[in-house]
């Protein structure tokens, strides 16, 4: 069983890997390191441009969600960039998620200056004296209801 594991999977796989290098000259391994490399940046990113959007900084939240596109599509344009012999197709699917990646990120971006102020906060002020005010009804929410 593990002589097939070895033989069919791992022998396919590393097949597959050869046959990209050879063929289209992409590295497989260099895809996923510059794949894995970028997820923190991504995810940070998310991170940063959600931050920056509630509080309404906006040169913040372009910027960061410019790092967020870079970060997305950098191992798609090491295909782009360093592939040869590319099938039409894949440069097709790549311009789409490039495309997407840029229209997603200007239609937050746009959609939330846009968007209505939120409801204004209460002010330590006024939740200190409807507290107290809670306090000293007679009837208050905290008490338990007699049933005789």
């Amino acid at each position: 069983m593990i002589d097939w594991v070895n033989r069919v999977a791992i022998g396919g796989i590393g097949d597959l890997m050869r046959s990209a290098r050879a063929n289209y000259g992409v590295d497989p391994i260099a895809f996923l390191v510059i794949y894995i490399a970028s997820g923190p940046f991504f995810y940070y990113s998310i991170f940063r441009m959600v931050r920056a959007m509630a509080r309404k900084k906006k040169n913040e939240a372009t910027f960061w969600s410019t790092i967020f596109l870079a970060s997305s599509v950098a191992p798609f344009l090491y295909v782009l960039f360093f592939g040869h012999h590319l099938p039409w197709w894949a440069y097709g699917v790549i311009a789409l998620l490039v495309g997407h990646g840029t229209y997603s990120v200007v239609r937050k971006l746009t959609k939330r200056r846009g968007a209505p102020d939120p409801a204004p906060t209460l002010s330590p002020q006024v939740v200190s004296m409807a507290v107290n005010s809670a306090a000293e009804s007679p009837i208050s929410a905290a008490s338990p209801v007699s049933s005789t």
